[in-house]
């Protein structure tokens, strides 16, 4: 057995000013295999990963990599090594091309030059051999879906001969087709001897393609595990350290009497380009309203339109029974309009001022005299926002790149509320966030909601919708094709909608 191991990693420990990330910590990968490591936000995963990569350095502990004691002081070393890594922030050039990004810094010469037929040739190549052909190598990387941006990523890996790829929440942005063609690329990397290290929150693609799961529970190992003896049950419950079938199974208890409230937003045939088309739709006070849609389907440029950082084309926009014309997102503010961007970290985020300024930033203004800002004032706020929403941070001054997502997710909800908003807006409030933050997410919607706050929430995980919507508004490319309420709201009928496509007929579709 310990012959087929690639990766051993015994006794990691490591340390921060007042907290212990990881202690005593084992974890093995054996050639050739899939292998998951799971575990909550703060469980020390990441900080596994980057003391493997040589981003931290361990405080005690022994690295065996290919039957040899490593000990990488950055993440160049590590790679030269055989060890790469690919976070789902992507670390590419977009401006530059697929083969310019594939052979970065390692180009291939010729008489002192780079050979750049030799580069397009072996980029062409090495996605050839993952089963990724047809790709134009010498247009711009941003010219090609994420899904294909994340091939590349994976190439370049590979094309530096890695022997271990470590991929976290790779699929956070990809379809359910792209997801498949990950998979495949996967299973050619391990067929080939490789052996990857696989992070993820969804737990149907960590059953899928691992072969074994390490579980972590604040920074102590839980165990090693053959996914065949795991259960979702038994690996969520293993994580959180308790039974998890209150957090599985959690239903949306549907709200009552929503047709005689006040409606805050309606929007009636709302169009742009090919992205939206026609769509209508109405939320209520105290009503959570979730968008469905595939990548592509309009609910991002919807969400947008409804915030005012795109303008329709066509169609009408009102809050509370006014026509709003909403020219930025300053004006959809003023009438009590929040918004949180699917891509939290880069139009969310300030990541390098504090918990407390991230929080407060919107209503800084109201907390000043004079020009003078009240710090005690401000304290304030931002504790009970942290006690209120149960924000695991040290304190209010706590900078906000250390916070772990489900808790940054908890700041940027707490930015709005500080505003009081009477309509808020959720693309993706949920991705890249455990089961167990995710629980409490769920939590805090349903607090909004009960306090009168309409919600408008989209994501692409239909479980995450089930278990948080009153009404479920389905999107296909670009155009609304069905609607389904209380006892209506089920998975496979937000599939037969999404099969049904948009040249159904929605009220023939909310028929069946």
């Amino acid at each position: 057995m310990t012959e087929d191991l690639l990766l051993k990693m015994t006794g990691i420990c490591k340390n921060f000013p007042g907290v212990k990330a990881l202690d005593n910590v084992d974890f093995s990968v054996q050639r050739g295999r899939v292998h998951a490591l799971m575990g909550e936000n703060g469980a020390g995963k990441s900080t596994l990963i980057k003391v493997l990569t040589g981003i931290y350095h361990k405080d005690a502990g022994e690295i065996i990599f290919d039957g040899k004691p490593i000990a990488p002081s950055d993440a160049a070393q590590s790679q030269h090594l055989g060890i790469s890594t690919i976070y789902q922030e992507l670390n590419l050039a977009p401006y530059l091309s697929v083969a310019e990004n594939i052979f970065i810094g390692r180009e291939p010469r010729r008489f002192g030059l780079i050979d750049w037929k030799t580069v397009r040739s072996r980029a062409r190549s090495i996605l050839s051999d993952m089963g990724v052909g047809g790709v134009d190598v010498a247009k711009p990387l941003e010219a090609h879906s994420v899904a294909i941006q994340q091939m590349v990523a994976i190439a370049r890996a590979l094309s530096v001969e890695a022997r271990l790829l470590v991929m976290d929440e790779p699929t956070s942005s990809l379809s359910e087709s792209e997801v498949g063609l990950l998979f495949d690329v996967i299973r050619r990397v391990q067929a080939r001897g490789a052996s990857v290290i696989f992070i993820s929150h969804k737990m149907s693609e960590v059953f899928e393609i691992c072969d074994t799961a390490t579980i972590l529970r604040d920074g102590c190992l839980v165990g090693e595990y053959p996914m065949a003896d795991l259960t979702k049950l038994k690996m969520v419950s293993l994580m959180i350290g308790r039974d998890a079938t209150g957090v599985l199974h959690k239903k949306k208890e549907i709200s009552r009497g929503l047709d005689d409230r006040r409606v805050v937003l309606k929007a009636s045939d709302l169009t742009r380009s090919q992205r939206t088309k026609e769509i209508s739709i109405d939320i209520r006070t105290g009503q959570v309203l979730g968008v469905a849609g595939l990548l592509g389907s309009g609910r991002t440029e919807l969400a947008r339109i409804l915030f005012g950082d795109t303008a329709p084309e066509d169609g009408e926009i009102e809050i509370v029974g006014k026509r709003a014309h909403l020219k930025s997102p300053r004006d959809a503010i003023k009438l009590g309009v929040g918004f949180c961007s699917e891509d939290r970290k880069a139009e969310g985020l300030f990541p390098h001022m504090s918990v407390m300024e991230n929080m407060t930033i919107g209503v800084m203004g109201e907390l000043s005299t004079g020009g003078v800002l009240s710090r005690k004032a401000q304290t304030r706020i931002a504790q009970t926002y942290i006690d209120k929403l149960n924000i695991k941070v040290s304190g209010p001054g706590q900078r906000m790149s250390e916070l772990s997502g489900g808790n940054q997710q908890k700041v940027l909800l707490a930015r709005w509320l500080c505003k009081k908003p009477i309509l808020m807006i959720l693309d993706e409030p949920m991705r890249g966030i455990d089961l167990g933050a995710k629980s409490e997410i769920e939590d805090i919607i349903a607090d909004l909601a009960g306090n009168g706050v309409a919600v408008l929430m989209i994501s692409s995980e239909m479980e995450e919708l089930i278990r948080s919507c009153d009404t479920i508004v389905v999107l296909s490319e670009g155009r609304k094709v069905g609607q389904l309420t209380a006892a209506e709201i089920s998975e496979e009928r937000i599939m037969q909608m999404f099969a049904h496509g948009s040249h159904a007929d929605p009220e023939a579709v909310n028929a069946q």
